[in-house]
């Protein structure tokens, strides 16, 4: 009798495991979009510190996104029993807030101008090898890679010494984390739709793993990506005469050429993000604005020759022309509020 019980509990492990492993397979296609997002926007977020801190950042953010996925998988899964009806509402908040904070990076961005973004030039197309022979032109890349990676290193050394996290970097770790927290309960509301209907054990089980996978995955990749420039300086200055080192050091180069041009565009995707994502949680959370989107984008997709494409690009669009539209309705919002309790308190007798 032992025997048999003990088979029939492994019995049900192996099916509960497996059922796991579906499920969870599932969960990953259906938030492989909006991880995709939130890749972009976390490297977005902890782009431009201090050289030295940039690892300890993306630690800390890490931290606190851990933390962000242990307060929401319980969550989730008590407000999907005791209160359904709350899931929606809260997402739409969320989204909300994504396309406020879109639209206020903007707003910075171009009324508050004050100085250039700091992009490297890349080298024009003549000035490698100038018409000379290849042999040359291959020793003057091994010197502008060395000089380049030299002058790079002096500067790191001069103007980002090691010292502590400063004001600016703990504001961005927040507003990573904050923003991490939106994308999570997204990913988490995706995946407990997904596993609705299953005992509690697979859900909770399910939750867990893909809060796992998404946190070291995408926190993984975002030190990989603002580490990027220390590899190509590493590779530049890869010593030897062989064709191995120079190929390294000629794409030790390439990679502190192009990494700023990285990294800008990982800064516009994650804002366009900030805009798809939130956009598309406002338009899925009212009916007549999702079924508006759904109908055009069918619509579009009907057109010959180009249907397969405007049919998946509809939606994408509406969704940040409503993210966009809802950013600036939300700032003004915020702004006008913040105006007039600070004419409030302006107004109080005795005040300076």
């Amino acid at each position: 009798m032992a025997g048999a019980s003990l088979l029939a509990l492994l019995d049900d492990i192996a099916s509960v495991l497996d059922d796991v492993s579906v499920l969870t397979k599932v969960a990953a296609k259906k938030t492989a979009g909006v991880l995709g997002d939130d890749l972009a926007l976390n490297a977005q977020q902890v782009s431009g510190v201090n050289a030295h801190h940039e690892l300890p950042v993306v630690w800390a953010v890490f931290k606190g996104s851990a933390i962000n996925k242990c307060i929401l998988v319980p969550a989730a899964l008590a407000i999907s029993a005791l209160a359904p009806w709350l899931v929606t509402p809260l997402l739409m908040l969320g989204g909300l807030y994504l396309c406020y904070e879109g639209v206020e990076k903007l707003a910075h961005k171009f009324l508050h101008r004050d100085g250039h973004d700091a992009v490297g030039q890349p080298p024009a197309a003549g000035q490698v090898s100038g018409g000379r022979a290849p042999a040359e032109a291959a020793a003057d890349d091994d010197r502008r890679a060395a000089a380049s990676a030299s002058h790079l290193s002096a500067t790191q050394r001069t103007a980002t010494a090691p010292g502590p996290i400063g004001a600016p970097e703990k504001d961005k770790i927040k507003g990573a984390i904050r923003t991490d927290f939106i994308l999570s309960a997204e990913i988490i509301a995706i995946t407990l739709g997904t596993v609705s209907g299953q005992p509690l054990v697979t859900q909770l089980v399910v939750l867990a793993g893909i809060a796992a996978i998404m946190t070291i995955g995408v926190y993984g990749l975002v030190a990989g990506i603002v580490k990027l420039d220390d590899a190509g300086l590493y590779l530049s200055r890869r010593p030897g005469s062989g064709t191995l080192a120079s190929w390294a050091r000629k794409s030790g180069f390439g990679i502190l050429t192009t990494a700023p041009y990285l990294m800008k565009t990982l800064s516009i995707v994650g804002t366009a993000a900030m805009f798809l994502v939130g956009g598309g949680i406002l338009t899925h959370g009212i009916a007549t604005a999702h079924h508006w989107v759904q109908d055009a984008a069918e619509d579009a997709a009907a057109i010959p020759g180009v249907g397969a494409v405007l049919g998946a690009l509809t939606p994408m669009l509406l969704n940040a022309l409503a993210g966009i539209v809802a950013g600036v309705v939300a700032l003004l919002a915020v702004t006008l509020v913040t105006r007039a309790i600070g004419a409030a308190r302006g107004s109080k007798p005795g005040a300076a």
